[in-house]
Parts: structure tokens; sequence; C-alpha cells
């Protein structure tokens, strides 16, 4: 992770001729102001939280609930003011996705890394009525270090991709009807380097994978499909500032099935790039500017979910990890998907 106080000593007063130099990308670059905020994570004075996930309530929108990481500590379990409401202790997990698979519940499977050699899968059922999160357990998610993870439901069934660190993505079959889940690796693929972030639309089958130094890739989802990937953007500088790094998918209706904008943490130059599904055309890239609740930086994980969350996010919330914060601890911005798509021009 870069670090903004490097950036700042080099704008203020130069780097030394050799020195590493931050690199902001020169490409236009809009801003939007946070509405909200969630309480700082419990490890202080470390790159900690990491990652959200967001469910949204169907019956109440602004009673939705979102789920976020503390790397070093275990997930919280946040409402829309940002307030803390249960956390459990699962030590060091990464990144998290959820899905409401109906009767089964609310799923929530995170990356869990307190082995770096042998990846996990940590799964959790989130309770909406008591806003907890209990344990379900284990899976083992193949040879290395987890990293990302993104669930992927594919009629009844349900597949996490498993990101390890050095690029190897393992797809689980899980099943949750037995007493305790079981899962098993379906098929795997590779990129070359150091990978994290990923997402999947449902409705067209597609994984996106950022690859940290390279840019970002998409793969065929479904368990049949080629594991060959296709280059969707490169970390070239412009659109995207290595590190390349979280993912997320704004779903939009547009009779296709394939409506709506991929966003990606262009996290060199704490920004975010953002890409029209339909083409996987550039369409523009903005940063969360200070206000109110603060700007993001060095932002690791993002997440966004389009449709009603009551009067404060309107079309949508979108949610950034933000790696400063100070004083206090890490903690994760929400903005309203309205805002963002004002300032870029979006339909």
């Amino acid at each position: 992770m870069r670090t903004a106080l490097i950036v700042s000593l080099c704008l203020l007063a130069g780097c030394t001729a050799g020195a590493p130099r931050p690199v902001f990308s020169p490409a236009p670059t809009a801003t939007v102001a946070a509405r909200g905020e969630t309480e700082a994570v419990g490890t202080a004075n470390a790159d900690a939280a990491d990652d959200p996930a967001i469910w949204r309530n169907p019956a109440d929108p602004a009673a939705s609930l979102i789920v976020g990481t503390d790397k070093k500590a275990g997930l919280y379990v946040y409402d829309l003011a940002g307030r803390q409401l249960s956390f459990v202790d699962a030590g060091r997990v990464n990144n998290v996705d959820l899905r409401d698979m109906g009767a089964a519940g609310i799923i929530v499977a995170a990356s869990d890394r307190n082995d770096p050699l042998n990846a996990k899968l940590a799964l959790f059922r989130l309770d909406p009525a008591t806003r907890k999160l209990a344990a379900l357990g284990k899976l083992a998610a193949g040879a290395g270090e987890a990293y990302g993870v993104c669930l992927y439901r594919d009629g009844a069934a349900l597949h996490a991709f498993n990101v390890l660190k050095d690029g190897t993505i393992t797809q689980l079959a899980l099943d949750l009807t037995g007493a305790a889940p079981t899962g098993k690796i379906v098929r795997t693929m590779k990129l070359a380097t150091q990978s994290e972030g990923c997402v999947v639309d449902e409705r067209t089958h597609r994984l996106y994978v950022a690859e940290e130094d390279v840019g970002m890739w998409r793969f065929d989802a479904r368990a049949s499909g080629s594991t060959a990937p296709v280059k969707l953007a490169s970390a070239d500088g412009y659109q995207i500032v290595a590190d390349t790094e979280g993912v997320a998918l704004a779903a939009e209706g547009d009779g296709d099935g394939d409506g709506g904008y991929l966003l990606v943490s262009s996290q060199g130059d704490n920004a975010y790039a953002v890409y029209r599904l339909r083409d996987d055309a550039y369409v523009g890239r903005f940063r969360v500017t200070a206000g109110k609740f603060g700007a993001t930086e060095e932002t690791d994980g993002i997440e966004i979910v389009t449709g009603d969350f009551g009067p404060g996010f309107p079309g949508g919330l979108f949610i950034a990890q933000d790696g400063h914060n100070a004083p206090a601890a890490q903690n994760f911005k929400l903005v309203a998907w309205a805002d963002i798509k004002a300032a870029l021009g979006l339909d």
C-alpha cells in the first residue's frame, strides 16, 4: 500500500532524484463527497480495515447492513449510520462478500488467511434481526495465502471464487444443505502476479479479477467455462494507477442483462476508475474528496449495490475503505451512487 505521507512530502518539497515518485493520473477525475462513514475498526495504528459487503433489506432499505473486515481481527456489522452493531473475532480475514440465499439465510464469506500456507474460506450466517454473524465453518480453498473472495449465485447453486495472493484463483462449489457447509474445488485459474479484488456479474456469468500491478481481467464464471483470462484494462497510470485493488459491480437494468458499470480502486492515486459493462469501455474516474466525513486514500476494498437505500443514498450505495482516517483508525466511507453518476455524467 502506498502512503499518503510520502505523496504529501513529495508534493511539498519534491522527491530526491532516483527515489520512488508518487504518480497521479493526468486523466480528468471528478470528485464526490461521502454522505457517511462507519465507526473506525478496533485495530489502531495499522493497515487494518480492508473490504466491505452490503446486505440490502428489501422490506426496509434504510435498515440495510454493512459487513466490513478488520484484517487483523475479524468482521464488523454496521448500520447505514455507520454505527457498529456487532463484531465476530475471526482473526486474519481479508476480503468479504455475501449473498441472500433465501431459506439458507444470508451467507457471508471471508478469505481466511490465518494460515498463510493454506487458504481457507470462512463462512458465516448474518441474522438481520439480531444483526450478528454466526460462524458456520471453514473450507479448504487451496495451497497459499487467502487474499480475495467473491460469491457467485448460479440459479440455486452458490460458488465462491478464492483469489490467492500469488494470483491463483480457485472456484469452490458450496453445499449448504447439511449441518455444516461443505465445498469442492471444481476448477483453478491463474494470473501471473499478486491479485486480490474480484466480483461476479451473475447476469452475464463474468468474473472480474484485479491483478495489482497489471490491471483488470475477466473470466467465464461458469464451472464449465474457459479458464483463459481476457484483459479488460491496464494499470497504465492513466485509467488505473497501481495498485489495482478493490472491484465492485453496479448492476443496472437496460433490457439486455448487462447494464451498469464496473468500479475499480486505483489505489496509487486515491481514485476509482469506471467501466461500462456492456462493452468494457472506460467512462471516467472519480475521487472521494474531503468533506464532512473526509476523503478516502489508499483504498483497498470497495462495494456497491444499486437500488433504494432510503433518502440518504438514492439509487444505490457505494462503500470504500479509507486507508488513513486520521486521527482515528481506518474505516469505511459511504457515498451515494446517484452522486457518482451525476459527477461523471452517467445515464
